[in-house]
């Protein structure tokens, strides 16, 4: 009776104990990280100096800096201009492979070979694709385009990264698009034909609804991801940020500010702090626009 009792007693801590080693590790490499981040963002704290507490200097300098300016402008452009290819894209890709017809185990192992490479390798492979003396400017010099500077022109090279952030990111939303177009009634899409609608319209009236809160997902995953962009433009643009630091996204300004022997790490984390602000004001704005959408 007692040795039951006294196991009845130890059972309440015993989740905490299974829980207290995932519990440590986000403390360790989530909480303190970003508590130490908004504290050193009032700070003038340096690599090598532990700094002072300035209130909002760092915040003021942030208006003046036309870097910041430069970096936010070229971040809201990557979340416009990759956000929208990326939830539309990855569902007609899924629509594609979804049948089970011979072979097609092949291409859905295709479309995800990008997620799962390596960044890095990925960036080279592009970077030796869109040089003024890669494959891509060769072909066009073949059929009398001319080269192109993909890498060397301001916004041609913002367009590439995006298009390397489309690329490799198309596969990962196609399997989440796969798992939302597998539980879609396969009757409403019947009935939908036997009212004569055709391929389109039934994409439109019965696919879409039943997928939107999973483009709704796709929508904020893909945007906070496309705001705190870095390695696409840090490998294709270089660690200047391209022509005159003109492709220079917040992430990248806050990696150049903050890293070094004379870092600005009160600086770089200020920068941090509104990055954090703006990615969940995104993700917020998704869910409210899906939110009055079904309203």
């Amino acid at each position: 009776m007692n040795g039951s009792t006294r196991v009845r007693r130890q059972l309440p801590s015993s989740p905490w104990l299974f829980a207290a080693p995932g519990l440590l590790v986000i403390g360790a490499f989530v909480l303190h990280p970003f508590v130490s981040t908004v504290v050193n963002a009032f700070t003038d704290r340096r690599t090598l100096v532990p700094g002072e507490f300035v209130g909002l200097d760092n915040f003021r300098e942030l208006i003046h800096d036309d870097m910041f300016w430069i970096g936010l402008r070229n971040s809201t452009l990557y979340v416009v201009g990759v956000v929208p290819a990326l939830v539309v894209l990855p569902l007609l890709l899924a629509l594609l492979v979804q049948k089970n017809i011979p072979g097609i185990t092949f291409f859905r192992s295709a479309f995800y070979t990008p997620v799962v490479a390596s960044i890095v390798v990925v960036g080279l492979i592009w970077v030796w694709l869109l040089d003024e003396r890669g494959l891509v400017n060769a072909l066009l010099e073949t059929v009398g385009v001319g080269r192109v500077g993909f890498l060397s022109d301001q916004w041609l090279l913002l367009l590439s990264a995006m298009t390397v952030t489309v690329w490799k990111g198309l596969g990962y939303y196609m399997i989440i698009y796969l798992a939302a177009l597998a539980n879609v009634p396969r009757e409403l899409h019947e009935a939908a034909a036997v009212d004569g609608a055709g391929p389109v319209r039934r994409f439109l009236a019965v696919t879409v609804p039943a997928v939107r809160s999973t483009m709704v997902l796709v929508a904020a995953l893909s945007s906070v991801a496309a705001f705190k962009v870095f390695s696409e433009v840090y490998l294709l643009a270089g660690p200047s940020g391209g022509p005159a630091g003109e492709d220079t996204t917040l992430v990248m300004l806050v990696q150049r500010t903050g890293t070094g022997l004379s870092g600005r790490v009160g600086y770089a984390s200020a920068i941090s702090v509104v990055v954090f602000v703006v990615t969940v004001a995104l993700m917020l704005l998704v869910l409210r626009a899906d939110r009055r959408e079904e309203s």
